[in-house]
C-alpha cells in the first residue's frame, strides 16, 4: 500500500483541511493535477474548482476552492486559498440564493462602466454558487 501524503488547505480566516491523504487532485490554473507521496517539488496557482482526496482511510472527499496557490512537496501539499468549503459544509440554500441574485444581476446588466463591473462580479459570484451546487450534487 502507498504511504499517505499531509494535506493542508487554508483560507485567510481558518484551516479547512489538516489531515493525512492517499492521493490529492487539485484544479491547477493550467489545467487538474494529481498528488502522491515523493511528488516532485512545485508551486501553481489554482482557479475555481474542486480540490479532490481520499482521506487516509480511502473515503473520497471533496473542497470547493476559489482561486489560490499551492506548494506541492515530496510529503505535503498546501493549499492556500481565496475561499475554501468541505463538501459537508456547503449551504445548498445560501449557494441558491447567491445564484438567484447572480442571475437576477447578469439579466438587469446593461451598459456603462458600473454595469461592466457589476457583470464582472455578479459573473464570478454565478460561477462560484454554480460549482457549490454542482459539488453538492445539486441542480
Amino acid at each position: 500500500m502507498a504511504e499517505n501524503i499531509f494535506l493542508e488547505v487554508v483560507t485567510p480566516s481558518k484551516a479547512v483541511v489538516s489531515e493525512e491523504a492517499q492521493i490529492v487532485v487539485a484544479p491547477g490554473s493550467e489545467g487538474e493535477f494529481g498528488v502522491l507521496k515523493g511528488h516532485t517539488t512545485f508551486l501553481t496557482s489554482l482557479k475555481l474548482g474542486t480540490l479532490r482526496y481520499k482521506d487516509s482511510s480511502g473515503h473520497d472527499r471533496a473542497v470547493f476552492i476559489s482561486g489560490g496557490f499551492a506548494e506541492v512537496l515530496p510529503n505535503k501539499v498546501t493549499v492556500l486559498a481565496e475561499s475554501a468549503e468541505r463538501r459537508k459544509d456547503i449551504d445548498v440554500d445560501r449557494a441558491k440564493k447567491a445564484k438567484e441574485r447572480a442571475e437576477k444581476r447578469l439579466s438587469s446588466a446593461g451598459g456603462g462602466v458600473p454595469a461592466d463591473i457589476d457583470f464582472v462580479r455578479a459573473e464570478a459570484a454565478l460561477r462560484r454558487a454554480i460549482h457549490r451546487l454542482s459539488i453538492k450534487g445539486v441542480a
